[in-house]
Parts: C-alpha cells; sequence; structure tokens
C-alpha cells in the first residue's frame, strides 16, 4: 500500500510540476494583460518538438534545450507584437479569440514542418529507475521536479530583486498608474509573453522523455495548466504552483485507484468544485463589492 502510494505520489509530483509550469505562464500573461492566452499549450509542444527536432540534427541535448526555449521565447515575443499589439487592449474577448486562432496556426505549422507522429527525447541522466520504500522513482521526474523549483526560485528573485520584475508588478497592479510613473507597459507585455512562452517550452522539454511529444500534445497540456492556473487563483504566482501539484496528484491517483479513463476530466471537474466554495480559487484575490 505505501509503495502505491509513493508510486503515484512520484507520478503525480511530477506531472503536476509541468502544469505548474503551464500555469504559471497563464498567470504571467494575465496580471500584464488580463487576457487568457490559450496559445500557452502550443509553447509547451514547440518545447519539445524543437528539442527533440535539434537534437535529431546531432545539435548536444544542452544546447538544443537552450535553443528551443530561445525559439519559443522568440515566437512568444513575435505573437505579442504581431497579433496582440494590433488588436489593443480594448475588447478582452476579441484578444482571447486572437490566442485560439494563432494556438491553431503554430499547431498547424508544426503539424506541416514535422508530421503528426510521435517523438521522444533522450531522458537528462539515464532511465535507471530509483527504488524508494517500493516504489520506482524515475531520474527524469527528478530533473522535472529539481528545475521546476528552480524556476520559481528564479522568479521570485526576478520580481523582487530586479527593475524588470517589479515594472511587472506594477503593471499587474495597475497599469494605467505603472504607464504614469513611466513604466513602458508594452515592454512589459512583450517581456511577459517572452517569459510564458519560455516556461512553457521548459516545461514541454522536461516532460517529454517521459510522455512522449507530437504536434497536438499541447492541447490538454496547456487545458490541465489553464485548470491548475484556475484552481490556485487566477493571477497568483503561489496558486499556480499549488494548483499546479494538486491537479498532478489528484489526477494520478484518480488514474490509479479508479481508471485512466478519467483522469483527463480531474482537471475540469476540480475546477468547478472550487470555484462552486471558493470563486477566486485557493489564493485568488478576496475582492468585495460595495453597493
Amino acid at each position: 500500500m505505501l509503495a502505491q502510494l509513493l508510486q503515484f505520489s512520484f507520478s503525480g509530483l511530477t506531472v503536476g510540476a509541468t502544469y505548474a509550469l503551464a500555469a504559471l505562464g497563464f498567470t504571467l500573461i494575465y496580471n500584464a494583460s488580463h487576457v487568457i492566452n490559450f496559445a500557452q499549450g502550443e509553447f509547451i509542444m514547440i518545447g519539445g518538438m524543437l528539442a527533440v527536432f535539434l537534437v535529431g540534427l546531432g545539435v548536444p541535448l544542452p544546447f538544443a534545450i537552450v535553443l528551443a526555449v530561445a525559439v519559443a521565447a522568440l515566437v512568444g515575443v513575435l505573437m505579442e507584437k504581431l497579433a496582440i499589439e494590433p488588436v489593443g487592449r480594448g475588447d478582452t474577448l476579441a484578444l482571447v479569440i486572437v490566442t485560439i486562432g494563432v494556438s491553431l496556426v503554430l499547431r498547424g505549422a508544426v503539424q506541416v514542418w514535422l508530421g503528426k507522429g510521435s517523438h521522444a527525447l533522450p531522458s537528462f541522466s539515464g532511465d535507471a529507475p530509483i527504488l524508494i520504500g517500493g516504489a520506482a522513482l524515475m531520474p527524469q521526474s527528478l530533473w522535472v521536479l529539481a528545475t521546476s523549483a528552480a524556476v520559481v526560485v528564479a522568479l521570485a528573485w526576478f520580481f523582487e530583486r530586479t527593475l524588470a520584475g517589479k515594472a511587472m508588478l506594477a503593471t499587474a497592479i495597475n497599469r494605467t498608474a505603472a504607464e504614469l510613473v513611466g513604466i513602458d507597459t508594452d515592454r512589459v507585455l512583450r517581456v511577459s509573453f517572452a517569459l510564458s512562452a519560455a516556461l512553457g517550452a521548459l516545461g514541454g522539454i522536461l516532460i517529454t522523455p517521459i510522455t512522449l511529444t507530437s504536434f497536438d500534445v499541447g492541447i490538454m497540456l496547456g487545458l490541465k495548466g489553464f485548470a491548475a492556473a484556475v484552481v490556485g487563483g487566477l493571477g497568483s504566482g503561489l496558486g499556480a504552483i499549488v494548483g499546479g501539484l494538486l491537479v498532478g496528484l489528484i489526477e494520478a491517483f484518480c488514474a490509479g485507484w479508479l481508471s485512466s479513463s478519467y483522469k483527463d476530466a480531474v482537471p475540469f471537474v476540480l475546477i468547478l468544485f472550487i470555484l462552486f466554495f471558493l470563486p477566486s480559487g485557493l489564493f485568488g484575490p478576496k475582492t468585495t463589492e460595495r453597493v
């Protein structure tokens, strides 16, 4: 029983860390523009697919990872410049539709370029499992968890210690006030898209040696990342992390104890359950309206 519990926990934390990175990407864009970026899942896909493509060309894995993340960040900047900026800030629904359109374009472009098949990426440090309490922990899972933790620490330092990070926080709190004190909020939005895309790509690269990747893998991963962001509280960095891990753990235990057929429905049932009792999510701002 203990071994089974540990096995489900290892699996849930591994995939949950990927959802947390995706949820952080949603949070960054939402805080900067109050727009839900439904192309976030495609950045996860682009990261994994580009890494596979570059490794296939003979590029060493560490360089392939760096290049894949950098290219994804560039795609994020281009998306903001070419698709989001022309629409402006007036119509939030129009911006959401634009992000959906961008996701379709990115998915179709990768399908045409790299095909419909599934692709594998070698594990970063071998495939020999580590036995803990009768449960097998794959070395790649340690890479996922350690890298995700390092990203969270790096983001905390970025927002607390750098001018760019503080500018992003100011824009998230009040964009108009940030502009009045001289912050270039358009630049902040571009940086937000770049960081969001990089986080998604990194998550896609980390999980690919475990789950494989394909042109359409970003659809479900993106939706689950969005579910994690909503459960944790849309706009909350801590909520994105907790929501991602929570969704991953509940999904793993549901698949193990009930049926794997239900695991894809878990995040959306969890959204309904959480929002029924906590409309702002677990860590979302508790706002009141005076009437």
